[in-house]
């Protein structure tokens, strides 16, 4: 399984945000508005995530009091993370795509301010979404062992 790549995250976000742009642009007005704290759901996952993520890091690391993680619980935790990662790009675009949009209505159409603080929220938070579940991924990474490498070796072989 490899490691997800921001690289790749970004460039989902980058075209998601592209599109809701451009579908923003040619429906805002029959858009409902959108409620101020309406993504606020993905920051508590993306904290949820975090929280997992170090608790994890702890028994992977068998330090003194936590107990041993089975391998297939680490591996869900990979997965959870990789497909968090991938949610929360991707609903980030949707907020950048939409926050692109109201942002220069913000002063001249007063349903576009409030749908500013939305979108703003919104965005930070999937943002949050994406950093939490790269830290739980980076966090399931098992501990090099030590005296492995080939600099660890005296012979050189």
């Amino acid at each position: 399984m490899t490691p997800t790549r921001v690289r790749d995250l970004l460039v989902t976000g980058l075209v998601t945000a592209v599109i809701a742009y451009l579908l923003v642009r040619l429906t805002y007005g029959s858009l409902p508005s959108f409620p101020g704290p309406a993504g606020v759901t993905l920051g508590v996952l993306g904290l949820a995530e975090t929280i997992a993520g170090n608790a994890l890091r702890a028994r992977i690391e068998r330090r003194p009091g936590a107990r041993p993680v089975q391998p297939l619980v680490a591996a869900r935790a990979v997965l959870l993370a990789q497909a968090s990662a991938r949610a929360g790009a991707l609903v980030a675009g949707l907020w950048a795509g939409l926050l692109a949009y109201v942002l220069p209505l913000r002063g001249a159409v007063a349903a576009a301010a409030d749908d500013t603080v939305a979108a703003g929220v919104g965005l930070l938070c999937a943002i949050g979404l994406v950093a939490g579940a790269l830290w739980l991924e980076r966090c399931c990474r098992t501990p090099d062992d030590k005296g492995s490498g080939p600099e660890d070796d005296p012979t050189g072989s």
